[in-house]
C-alpha cells in the first residue's frame, strides 16, 4: 500500500491522507479527475503522475513524472523525471503544497480509506504520521539518517539538514556565491513571515568593505528599490530588505535554472530558434522596463544576466544593481566588454543601449565565443561581422546588424519593434 499526506508547511503536521492499495498509476493536480486532488493556484490541473515499476507484492519501485509549469521538487531538488524513495518529501512548486510518499503495510492502516481526515490541531497529529512506521515511538525524534548528502531538507521530517547561520529569521543553507560586491546565500523563511509560506529565497549581504564605497551602496540599495517597483515573471519577485549588525541585505525570489552563460559553456552553442525565442522573451521583459515612468535602462543586459526558468524554459532577467531611469544625470560606465553600446561606454545609456546587447548575446548563443572576438573594422567604424558564421541566416544577420548599429537612431527604437523582427528570423 502507498500512502500519500498532505503535511502543514510550517510544522509538517499531517492534514490529509489518501491510501492507495493495487495501484498502479497516481496523478495528482487540480483537476477534479486527479486521484490526488489539490485546490492550490501554484499547482498545475494535471501536475503530477506517480507510477509503479515491478509488482505489488513487493512494493515494487516508484517513478515520478512532473508535468506541472511550476516545477516538482523531490527532497528540495526540483526535478522531471526521477525515481520516488520511500519517505520521499514532494513539494508540488516552490511555496506550493507538501506531500509525504511512504510505501506502508497494508496492515497499518485501515484499508479501503481513500481519503483520510486528520485534524490539524490534535495534540498528537505530528505523532500519526510516524506511528505507521514506528507505532511503538510516539515521541519521534528524527536523526536525519539515509539522505543524499544534495538533500536540503531531510526525507523524513522535512526540516533542514545543515544552517549554516541565521541572519534575522532567515536561515542560512548554503553560500550560492561570493564577488567584489558581495555574498549571495540561500535562505530558508521557515515561518513563512515574507510570502505567508515557508519558502526558499536568495539572500544577498553587500560586503563591509563595500558598504564604505558611496557607488557601491547605491547600486545595492538602488536593486532593492528597482525589485521592489517591479512586478512581471520575468523579473525576481522582491521580498525583503534590511540592516543587520551593520551590514545590508535584500531578499528576493530563487530562481531554479541555469544562466545563458553558463548554460553554453556546459553544454555548447544552442540552436537558432532557441536563441531567437530566449530573446524574444528577453525583448519582452526589457519592453516591460522601458514602459516604466519614467523608463527604466537595464545597463548590463548579457549571458551571466538571463536566466532560464528550468520548469518552463523561459528567461528571467537578473542583477538590477545597474538599473537607470531616463532623465537623470550622465553617469558611471557600466556594461560589459562586448556587450555594451558606444553611447553607454561615454555613460550615456538609451533604452536602445539594452537593445543592443541582445545583438552580441545571440553571437554568444549561436557560436559559444565570445562576441567580442567578431567586432572588426568596417568601414569607419568598428562592427560585429558574422557572415562567416553559418548557424547565423542572412536575415538574422540583417537584424543582428541593425540592433547593433553605432547610432542608437539607426537601431530597432523599441523592444517590441526588435521582437517582431526576431521572429521573422525563425525557421
Amino acid at each position: 500500500m502507498v500512502s500519500l499526506t498532505l503535511l502543514e508547511p510550517q510544522q509538517k503536521t499531517p492534514l490529509q491522507q489518501w491510501c492507495f492499495e493495487n495501484s498502479s498509476i497516481i496523478r495528482i493536480g487540480r483537476a477534479a479527475d486527479n486521484h490526488v486532488v489539490l485546490n492550490d493556484s501554484l499547482v498545475s490541473r494535471h501536475h503530477l503522475e506517480l507510477r509503479q515499476i515491478g509488482s505489488h507484492s513487493n512494493g515494487g519501485t516508484w517513478q515520478l513524472i512532473s508535468q506541472g509549469t511550476n516545477g516538482t521538487f523531490l527532497n528540495g531538488i526540483l526535478v522531471i523525471q526521477s525515481p520516488l524513495p520511500d519517505n520521499s518529501l514532494l513539494q508540488l512548486a516552490q511555496g506550493g503544497p507538501i506531500l509525504q510518499f511512504q510505501i506502508q503495510d497494508v496492515t497499518v492502516l485501515e484499508t479501503g480509506v481513500r481519503s483520510q481526515q486528520i485534524p490539524a490541531t490534535e495534540e498528537n497529529a505530528a505523532e500519526t504520521l510516524y506511528s505507521a512506521k514506528n507505532p511503538a515511538n510516539l515521541s519521534y525524534t528524527c536523526t536525519h539518517e539515509g539522505n543524499s548528502p544534495n538533500n536540503l531538507f531531510c526525507i523524513h521530517c522535512g526540516q533542514p539538514l545543515s544552517v549554516q547561520q541565521m541572519i534575522r529569521h532567515y536561515q542560512v543553507l548554503q553560500t550560492l556565491g561570493q564577488g567584489g560586491m558581495g555574498t549571495t546565500y540561500l535562505a530558508w523563511d521557515e515561518a513563512g513571515l515574507i510570502a505567508g509560506t515557508p519558502k526558499l529565497l536568495v539572500l544577498k549581504q553587500m560586503n563591509a568593505d563595500m558598504a564604505r564605497i558611496a557607488k557601491a551602496q547605491e547600486l545595492f540599495e538602488r536593486e532593492a528599490y528597482t525589485l521592489k517597483s517591479l512586478n512581471h515573471p520575468g523579473i525576481p519577485k522582491y521580498y525583503d530588505f534590511f540592516v543587520e549588525d551593520g551590514k545590508k541585505y535584500l531578499a528576493m525570489e530563487l530562481i531554479h535554472g541555469q544562466d545563458l552563460e553558463k548554460r553554453v559553456y556546459t553544454t555548447g552553442p544552442v540552436t537558432p530558434n532557441q536563441a531567437i525565442a530566449w530573446m524574444i522573451q528577453t525583448c519582452d521583459i526589457l519592453d516591460y522596463l522601458h514602459s516604466q515612468e519614467p523608463p527604466l535602462i537595464h545597463r548590463d543586459i548579457k549571458p551571466a544576466n538571463l536566466m532560464v526558468r528550468g520548469s518552463v524554459n523561459r528567461i528571467v532577467v537578473l542583477d538590477f544593481g545597474a538599473v537607470k531611469e531616463i532623465g537623470t544625470a550622465p553617469g558611471t560606465r557600466i556594461g560589459a566588454e562586448g556587450y555594451c553600446a558606444p553611447e553607454q561606454e561615454r555613460g550615456q545609456p538609451l533604452t536602445q543601449s539594452d537593445l543592443y546587447a541582445v545583438g552580441p548575446t545571440l553571437i554568444f548563443l549561436l557560436t559559444g565565443e565570445n562576441p567580442f572576438k567578431y567586432y572588426r573594422q568596417r568601414g569607419r567604424n568598428f562592427r560585429f561581422d558574422v557572415a562567416k558564421v553559418p548557424t547565423i541566416s542572412s536575415q538574422l544577420r540583417d537584424a543582428i546588424d541593425r540592433v547593433t548599429e553605432p547610432l542608437p537612431r539607426d537601431r530597432y527604437q523599441t523592444a517590441k519593434e526588435l521582437a517582431a523582427a526576431l521572429a521573422a528570423c525563425k525557421v
